[in-house]
């Protein structure tokens, strides 16, 4: 080894500038030996953003529809009822997103009541038994059947449009009296189940899940306007109320 240092020993800080060097040195030729084939993503980057976009841009037409499931997020909070959101995986998070938005919805202002909302995938002892013991595709419409009540909103999301667990939710929703949501891709079975759907024209998961967030806040955004006439994201201090 070559010495760096004029008196051939290297202090403790010298030997730590030393190794942050040698390591900048590494990562500087990864980088370089990478940039070429990170610049060939570029076109695959572009297209997904513009497939985005147009997905997103094709939801103008739907307006009418989510104007209606805003409408009826506001009839559940007003008789005081509840939503109950459902999903697998990347659907199960963009539930619970949901639900986190949905109470912040107040029914009238000057008032402390909000939309109750909660997620079936919460309660992972209870999620887990009903697998365990009778099978994942019942896993929501034991926990429907449980807790909904006629007053009450059911939404599933499937991005496949045909996941056996959120149809059993809705199917057993429907038979309470529930009203329902689904939110889904461009097609499935699920859509016909619901009392309405939402189609996202796409094939493409991310796509798909997606334009479901962006509804998911636009339908929040639009009920809170349709009670308050004025919209706050999240939980904003009380003071800002009065």
């Amino acid at each position: 080894m070559v010495n760096v240092f004029p008196s051939g020993v290297c202090t403790a800080d010298q030997a730590v500038r030393l190794v942050v060097a040698s390591n900048t040195r590494v990562c500087t030729k990864y980088i370089v030996e990478e940039r070429g084939s990170r610049m060939d993503l570029q076109p695959t980057l572009t297209a997904a953003i513009e497939e985005h976009l147009t997905v997103i841009h094709q939801l103008t037409a739907m307006s009418p529809l989510l104007l209606q499931v805003a409408s009826e997020v506001v009839t559940t909070l007003r008789r005081q009822g509840k939503v109950v959101l459902c999903g697998n995986g990347g659907s199960a998070s963009d539930a619970q997103h949901i639900a986190a938005e949905m109470q912040g919805i107040r029914a009238h202002p000057g008032t402390h009541q909000r939309l109750l909302a909660l997620v079936l995938t919460e309660n992972t002892a209870l999620l887990t038994a009903i697998s365990n013991d009778v099978g994942y595709p019942a896993a929501f419409r034991r926990q429907v059947e449980a807790i909904v009540r006629s007053d009450d909103l059911v939404i599933g999301l499937s991005t496949s449009g045909r996941s056996p667990n959120v149809m059993e939710a809705i199917r057993a929703a429907r038979q309470l009296g529930a009203r329902t949501v689904a939110l889904l891709g461009e097609q499935g079975a699920l859509a016909d189940l619901a009392d309405m759907a939402i189609c996202i024209p796409s094939t493409s998961v991310p796509r798909i899940q997606e334009a479901h967030m962006f509804i998911g806040h636009l339908i929040c955004e639009m009920a809170q306007r349709m009670t308050t006439g004025e919209y706050q994201t999240r939980f904003v201090p009380e003071a800002a109320h009065t």
